[in-house]
């Protein structure tokens, strides 16, 4: 598994900019991926030669209206906020980038993200940023006086000291463990905080085995259940972990992003809970597009639905609706249920089953090249396309599916017609709650 930077500090230190840096391109406020906007917090990058992932804790609206009109340093309202945030981020990462404004100096609430981070023996990189010049770089001393690891003087807006500060930071992130040989099926439970994960736990495996509160204050690693189902080993792995009474804080919502993130690391199929009650959210879209780019299965649970007012036209009405707001992974199952009460919950491990078997289906070259003869007649390229030629279509592995096809021009392959090519494949070998990736590859005229 690769190692976890978090980057923590208060608001308009330039996080956003640094993330932004570090991975090389403009993930860190909006990005446009398969039909979906959302707020990226997290990616994964790569320097000399150690890949880590890398999550952004900034971009949390604190009070409403402080994007426009700055908070007071010493203002107690965002306070808790900040140390609800660092405190995430230091149980999640194994390594911590303080992020302070080195033109501003030392502030209060700095002092306050100090503190957390004092009490922690992760290793931790102060990034003094937006010290441009020579002169200004003496800034960065003082804020040695927080004593909690290395000041480095930076500007993420310039990479000016970014890269002496990636050296230091993959010196210190911890070797990728060998795991031993498990051939059970792992299933990841994944969904925002409250939506019934740990109920739906302890009702599958019959047993009270994780915590169900509603009570604020803790936290808590993903942790495994492993059990034997239908002769199947299965290992459950649990993101439950920020609970709070009453409503979710916009700020700690969205870090079950870091579980979210280290879980589908490990699993075949992911089960993303959706509260019918409140229905979907942003933070819902977040997690269903790290599952659709990590390429495991997936299976989506509306949780709670013993609780929803319905006729015979609700569950059809209610489907489409989610299924329009997660219209990027069309091919993924639903299944109503209520962890609480036990309703249709006999059905979730048969289908993460199903959803887990697809990602092995295996089609035979000639069933896919007769696939694309069809599709071809059917809807030829159009357009600039009309210059391309396909040769000829196989399957190259599973587990997620891919397909390699072999064209004279890939590069000129409009994302719409590679829809048109997975729609067809998906018509006769549908792939339920699986990924499937279509690789297009040049292949000289005379080979």
């Amino acid at each position: 598994m690769k190692g976890l930077i978090a980057l923590v500090g208060r608001p308009n230190v330039g996080k956003s900019t640094l993330f932004n840096r570090i991975v090389g391109r403009r993930l860190a406020v909006v990005s446009d991926v398969a039909g979906t906007t959302r707020d990226r917090l997290y990616a994964s990058s790569e320097w000399n030669g150690v890949a880590f992932d890398l999550v952004d804790t900034g971009g949390i609206e604190l009070i409403e209206g402080w994007h426009t009109e700055p908070l007071s340093e010493d203002s107690e309202r965002f306070l808790p906020m900040i140390r609800q945030q660092a405190a995430i981020a230091i149980q999640e990462a194994e390594a911590i980038v303080f992020v302070v404004d080195g033109q501003t100096g030392v502030t209060a609430a700095d002092s306050e993200v100090a503190e957390i981070l004092r009490q922690t023996n992760k290793p931790i990189f102060i990034a003094a940023n937006k010290l441009e010049s020579t002169k200004e770089r003496d800034n960065a001393f003082d804020f040695y006086e927080f004593g909690v690891g290395e000041v480095f003087a930076i500007s993420a807006q310039h990479s000016v000291g970014v890269a002496d500060l990636l050296d230091q930071l993959i010196e210190v992130l911890p070797a990728a463990e060998i795991e031993e040989e498990d051939d059970s099926v792992k299933i990841a439970l994944l969904g925002r905080p409250n939506v019934g994960k740990s109920t739906l736990l302890n009702r599958l495996i019959g047993e009270d085995r994780a915590i169900v509160s509603p009570i604020a204050g803790t936290t808590r690693d993903a942790f495994d259940t492993k059990f034997e189902w239908n002769d199947q080993e299965i290992t459950l792995i649990d993101t439950a972990g920020i609970r709070r009474r009453g409503r979710i804080d916009q700020g700690i919502e969205k870090y079950s992003v870091l579980r979210s993130m280290k879980a589908l690391q490990r699993a075949d199929v992911a089960l993303l809970l959706i509260d019918a009650v409140e229905g979907i959210t942003a933070q819902d879209q977040h997690i269903a597009g790290m599952i659709q780019e990590a390429s495991c299965g997936v299976c989506v649970l509306i949780n709670k639905w013993d609780a929803i007012a319905k006729d015979s036209h609700t569950i059809y009405e209610y489907e489409d609706h989610i299924r329009s707001e997660l219209n990027f992974m069309p091919y993924v199952p639903f299944l109503f249920i209520s962890a609480q009460e036990g309703q249709r919950t006999h059905k979730v491990l048969e289908l993460a089953h199903q959803v887990n078997e697809s990602r092995y289906h295996r089609i035979g070259t000639g069933a896919l090249n007769r696939i694309l003869r069809d599709a071809l007649l059917k809807h030829a390229p159009p357009g600039q396309m009309s210059r391309l030629r396909f040769y000829y279509v196989t399957q190259v592995s599973v587990a997620p599916p891919v397909f390699i096809f072999f064209v004279n021009r890939p590069q000129i392959v409009h994302f719409t017609y590679r829809r048109y090519l997975e729609n067809r494949i998906r018509e006769e070998h549908p792939f339920p709650g699986t990924p499937i990736r279509l690789v297009f590859r040049a292949r000289d005229e005379g080979e």
